[in-house]
């Protein structure tokens, strides 16, 4: 089992498509997190959730059976692995978090992106480059799982 958590950092003014913003992510073996470090791994939220969808994407697609994600600005960095039974490792720093099938990677990274969504991300211009890039990041996503 994986749960993410994806979180905007509070006090930062109006509301930017640059706001700073964490990571967590939680498994049966430990948990990480982006926020509470030194130097600190907090990263450009908006813009990172576009790259994590398009990271894993290929392990659903059956392109790669490893990838990484390293947020934008930041150097936290979550690497999965999906071995030959399908199931997906997901690793920090070499130690594994937690395993899940794709389709429960899928559920939990959708499911962190649909709260941040309905927290934040309307506050955001309409018109807006990290809108459009989390929309089509998500078609892209979506269409991977079929």
């Amino acid at each position: 089992m994986i749960k993410m958590t994806f979180t905007v950092r509070p006090d930062q003014g109006e509301p930017s498509e640059f706001d700073l913003g964490d990571i967590t992510c939680e498994g049966e073996s430990g948990s990480v997190g982006s926020a509470g470090h030194v130097p600190d791994q907090g990263m450009m939220i908006y813009l990172s959730i576009p790259l994590l969808l398009d990271s894993i994407r290929p392990l659903f697609t059956g392109e790669k059976k490893a990838v990484s994600f390293v947020g934008t600005d930041t150097s936290f960095r979550l690497d999965f692995t999906r071995d030959r039974k399908g199931v997906v490792a997901v690793s920090a720093k070499g130690a594994v978090l937690g395993k899940c099938t794709p389709e429960e990677l899928a559920d939990a990274v959708l499911r962190a992106t649909g709260e941040l969504e309905e927290r934040s991300l309307s506050a955001l211009p309409a018109a807006g480059g990290a809108r459009r890039d989390l929309a089509s990041s998500m078609e892209r996503f979506r269409a991977s799982m079929t």
